[in-house]
């Protein structure tokens, strides 16, 4: 009995292990619900559009040869690219067209031509203006050419809606090819890795108090202040000690399952907090709420908020 069932385990094992290269592609390929797909088309570029909106209401200062421009550097690396001043009323122009096809693409109308749009107008004003880029103007680009790519508006948006009035019958998806949805559930671990690194390089392990230093800077709050005010020494070294566990621990708290909501409440609260302890970076904190939310809270509530939309789903 036991030469044969120690062969019959072997080649179970063999079998498993021979599977992993299948179970990988499809954990990362298989179908994903769309609805992650369209939280992302829907609510990023609004928050990429609240934090151009400063930019856009000066753009004739931000964009146009009559504002300061960052003069041209002959060989050198850091500025790969010098893109000259353009006319005011090109600068107005571009603001205007970057504005519409952002909106465009958050109602998924005319999807494939506003988000392309929008992702080269949005890469040709991180490069214009390299002064005032931010966080949020060297991921904005990249997210809207994955929108753009993605058949983001598949489903909830104007587009879908109008082939649904043009033939009732036709079948409207629930799933999308998983590699549109695990960009963004990948993207955010190693993005959130990346910065834990280079605090961890930094002095964030050497100085207790690095945190509590940044409550004091320009970008200080009510909510920062007030906090800075109340809170205990040892407790914002604890706090800076949990985000950096955070992240540099990323890729294995999102990818162990049991573990994910943890790690999903604690993204939401950080960014939340940062959000509202340093006033403009709540751009940026939207915007990474928002991705976290459409690559990992619960598939149930996202239809759920989806179809509270329903002439556009």
């Amino acid at each position: 009995m036991r030469g044969t069932v120690a062969p019959a385990r072997s080649h179970a094992a063999s079998h498993g292990i021979a599977a992993l290269p299948d179970r990988a592609v499809a954990a990362v390929f298989g179908p994903r619900p769309i609805a992650r797909l369209a939280c992302v088309r829907i609510l990023a570029p609004l928050a990429i559009l609240g934090f151009m909106a400063s930019r856009v209401h000066h753009a004739d200062d931000w964009l146009s040869s009559a504002g300061f421009r960052v003069p041209a550097l002959a060989d050198d690396w850091r500025q790969p690219v010098s893109l000259p001043g353009i006319p005011v009323w090109a600068a107005w122009s571009v603001c205007v067209a970057l504005v519409i096809s952002g909106l465009a693409t958050s109602l998924g109308l005319a999807t494939r031509w506003a988000s392309g749009v929008f992702a080269a107008l949005l890469a040709y004003v991180a490069l214009a203006d390299r002064l005032a880029a931010f966080t949020v103007s060297k991921l904005a680009p990249v997210i809207a050419l994955v929108l753009c790519l993605s058949p983001s508006a598949a489903r909830y948006s104007v587009d879908a809606w109008r082939r649904h009035r043009r033939d009732p019958a036709a079948p409207r998806p629930a799933l999308v090819s998983g590699g549109c949805v695990s960009f963004f559930q990948v993207f955010l671990p190693v993005f959130y890795l990346s910065s834990g690194l280079a605090k961890a390089t930094g002095d964030w392990l050497s100085e207790r108090h690095v945190l509590w230093t940044h409550l004091h800077d320009s970008y200080q709050t009510a909510v920062s202040w007030f906090l800075a005010n109340h809170l205990p020494a040892w407790g914002w070294t604890a706090i800076q000690g949990a985000v950096l566990a955070f992240e540099c621990g990323a890729p294995l708290w999102f990818a162990i399952r049991p573990v994910r909501p943890f790690a999903l409440v604690f993204g939401v609260g950080m960014h939340l907090t940062i959000g509202l302890m340093f006033g403009p970076v709540i751009w940026f904190s939207l915007l990474m709420i928002s991705l976290l939310v459409a690559s990992y809270a619960p598939e149930r509530w996202l239809v759920s908020a989806l179809h509270l939309g329903r002439p556009t789903s």
